[in-house]
């Protein structure tokens, strides 16, 4: 409980940082259960692994992915890498929900431990929708999220791990 309290509060002061009203910060969340210990799905998922796997098994949702400088479609920081609380968040900075009227995302990935032998895939997108939108209530896609996880537990399921 105690680190996933910290890390609400690290999402809560980006938030605040960036001069977001920390009570007007909304979240989705999706959980996916793998039968695939917490350190294996973290590999997966610390590096960019997870990244180039959903864009192999995703070509309808995930047109490409490099890592640029510059502009591209969608733009996203990574702000914490946590290998001992296997807790990764990212910051966007173009493209996503702020097109359409967010202030602020942010995607945080946690892998908790279940068991020695099963682990959690979850995801979490923290935003704030700017007062001009307010009233279009727009939020960002959870569902992109829910469909990577999908591939990374199948993938990790099937995987040869002797």
């Amino acid at each position: 409980m105690l680190k996933q309290t910290s890390f609400v509060f690290f999402v809560l002061l980006i938030g605040c940082y960036i001069r977001v009203n920390c009570e007007e910060l909304k979240h989705l969340t999706n959980e996916v259960e793998v039968n695939v210990p917490a350190n294996l799905t973290w590999e997966l998922y610390r590096h960019l692994g997870i990244s180039k796997l959903a864009a192999q098994q995703l070509k309808h949702v995930i047109q490409r992915i490099q890592v640029l400088k510059g502009n591209s479609s969608y733009t996203e920081i990574f702000n914490v890498i946590d290998d001992q609380k296997r807790v990764k968040v990212a910051q966007t900075l173009e493209g996503g929900c702020l097109e359409i009227g967010c202030s602020i995302q942010l995607v945080q990935f946690d892998i908790i431990e279940k068991s020695p032998s099963k682990s959690i895939i979850k995801s979490d997108i923290s935003y704030a929708v700017k007062k001009e939108f307010q009233a279009k209530d727009p939020k960002p896609n959870i569902q992109c999220l829910a469909a990577v996880a999908q591939v990374a537990k199948y993938y990790l399921e099937r995987a040869n791990w002797a």
